[in-house]
């Protein structure tokens, strides 16, 4: 190989100076500089990559297209969403710019496609660049971080890495019903046990993501309390929920126990499982009202029982319809649906039973007994806490001792992830506590999780 060594090139007569022919390819030794004077002008009129300089492209309007390095893109989503690829291989320094050509990506976004390539960092999953004038820049970094946006608007991260979580979400229980201050004139009126909180869970099934860094807020709910005034109805349970990116799930409180006012029946109120019906007159009866409220797959609760005359009626639980009454013997609330998420097996969400002249029994799960008046005479008591059971319904023959019914119990909130992925960072107090491997956060109480 030949070699010319000069210490200064000049053109033979003009001014411009050709180096070698179409084709021919010029290197920069590693280690050499190649140095442009101040004031000197370096013009590019073919492609140069590995620059700073961004030469702009022509409008994109097209739905997907492969982008190049070194270049820059106006993308115009007026009609379309678009989905840019990146370069399948990439150089330490590359750029590449993306801007919101007409401000309408938060109608139809721009999404990136890594190509293989990382990018902030992960493989998935593709940025979606969806506000009003956004523009994007991004570099190359290496093959640890791939691409990564010196500019983005925020400079979030848009490639959120995530894990899976089991969950089990139990509502406040339904109040079971009370004679009031106007029972009605018959003796015997029973009234209706309250229905169990809504139950929700995939434990055992199809685990949900988490992504890491979000914050998912916990709502318990809390069981609904009985009224021994007035009509002596009650009130349902409240709402249990997880809620944070990408995940909204809700169960619904249990339905109050119906009652006897004054010569008509009020019938049980429909919720997660419905609350039992109340007997009226002696002769006629009221209806459970309906479970799984609003519905859910598969269903998160059924019915109360109904009731003919004489006593009151099963709120429903999770996994059975609350007993129709017999007699003058309350309905058993509906069963409740074992679980297995917190390391054993713990029964959730049973109805509250029916009052009468012998009680109702409640539901396994936390529902709560009917009251009974014949001697000796029962007491009707509360859902359980921390299961979303229903209230035991109350009972009425103008006897002296507790005839009222009694509130549901609040509801539970669950989440079991690998203890790998568990953060520790909780709000409201949840208990902590570990099974084969995994972290188990449970709400008895409001609060949060960042995942």
């Amino acid at each position: 190989m030949s070699e010319v060594k000069v210490n200064k090139i000049s053109p033979r007569s003009g001014t411009d100076v050709a180096l070698g022919d179409s084709g021919d390819t010029f290197t920069i030794p590693s280690g050499a500089d190649l140095t442009i004077a101040s004031g000197a002008t370096l013009t590019n009129s073919g492609t140069a990559t590995g620059f700073a300089g961004i030469a702009w492209q022509s409008v994109v309007t097209a739905a997907t297209f492969t982008a190049v390095a070194g270049r820059g893109y106006p993308i115009d989503t007026s009609s379309n969403t678009c989905t840019v690829t990146l370069p399948a291989s990439a150089s330490v320094g590359d750029q590449i710019i993306f801007t919101d050509y007409a401000r309408n990506w938060n109608t139809n976004a721009l999404t990136i496609n890594p190509n293989s390539l990382k990018y902030q960092g992960n493989t998935t999953p593709q940025p979606v660049y969806d506000t009003d004038g956004e523009s994007i820049h991004i570099v190359y970094m290496d093959v640890t971080k791939g691409w990564v946006p010196l500019y983005d608007g925020a400079v979030t991260l848009e490639t959120p890495q995530g894990y899976d979580a089991e969950y089990l979400i139990v509502a406040g229980g339904g109040a079971g019903a009370s004679p009031g201050t106007n029972p009605g004139t018959s003796d015997g009126f029973g009234r209706g046990g309250g229905g169990a909180g809504g139950y929700r869970t995939n434990y055992g099934g199809v685990a949900i993501e988490l992504k890491t860094g979000d914050v998912y807020t916990v709502t318990v709910g809390t069981g609904g309390a009985t009224d021994d005034t007035g009509n002596g109805g009650g009130n349902s349970g409240t709402d249990s929920s997880i809620i944070g990116t990408g995940i909204s799930l809700t169960s619904a409180g249990g339905g109050y126990g119906g009652t006897f006012y004054g010569s008509s029946a009020i019938v049980g109120a429909a919720g997660g499982s419905g609350g039992g019906a109340a007997e009226a007159d002696g002769t006629t009866g009221g209806t459970g009202g309906a479970g799984d409220t609003p519905s859910t797959t598969p269903a998160q609760g059924y019915k109360g029982g109904d009731a003919d005359k004489e006593t009151g009626a099963g709120g429903g639980g999770s996994s059975a319809v609350g007993a129709n009454n017999s007699d003058q013997t309350g309905g058993a609330g509906g069963a409740g649906t074992a679980n297995s998420i917190t390391g054993a097996s713990v029964t959730y969400a049973g109805g509250g039973g029916g009052g009468g002249t012998w009680n109702g029994a409640g539901g396994s799960g936390g529902g709560g007994t009917g009251a009974g008046y014949s001697s000796p005479q029962v007491t009707a008591v509360q859902g359980t806490d921390g299961l979303g059971g229903g209230g035991g319904g109350g009972t009425y023959n103008g006897a002296s001792g507790d005839e009222a019914g009694r509130d549901g119990g609040d509801g539970v909130v669950i989440i079991r992830v690998a203890t790998s992925d568990y953060s520790g960072t909780t709000t409201g107090s949840p208990t902590v506590t570990t099974d084969s491997g995994d972290t188990i956060i449970k709400f008895t109480a409001s609060g949060s999780y960042t995942a």
